[in-house]
């Protein structure tokens, strides 16, 4: 049993950072597919950034240069290092996770994902 667990929310001003965490149970290297989504109020959830064993990274275009995503596969733990926050960063961000690669077009993809956390909150203001 998988189980994903985030920490690190809360409330910031705009220009402002803070670091996610998403420990999870067990080895991380089986799930070779890890990612960060977010969801605000109103919209649907979306891809953030993710992140695959190999250490290949992928960002949204809206927080690409802001936000780093990583794993630490001896804390099987995923973090993300958001900088230079703006108040439309501000929604649940969900750690998510998938034991085999999808790949399309020679690379991999984000969705369909088999785990997930709870989520955490972040608040940006302005």
């Amino acid at each position: 049993q998988v189980q994903l667990v985030e920490s690190g929310g809360g409330l910031v001003q705009a220009g402002g950072s803070l670091r996610l965490s998403c420990a999870a149970s067990g080895s991380i290297f089986r799930l070779i597919v890890m990612a960060w989504y977010r969801q605000a109020p109103g919209k649907q959830r979306e891809l953030v950034a993710g992140i695959i064993t190999s250490g290949s990274t992928n960002y949204a275009d809206s927080v690409k240069g802001r936000f780093t995503i990583s794993r630490d596969n001896n804390k099987n733990t995923v973090y993300l290092q958001m900088n230079s926050l703006k108040p439309e960063d501000t929604g649940v961000y969900y750690c998510a996770a998938r034991g085999i690669m999808c790949i399309k077009n020679g690379g991999p993809i984000y969705n369909g994902m088999e785990y997930w956390g709870k989520g955490t909150l972040v608040t940006v203001s302005s």
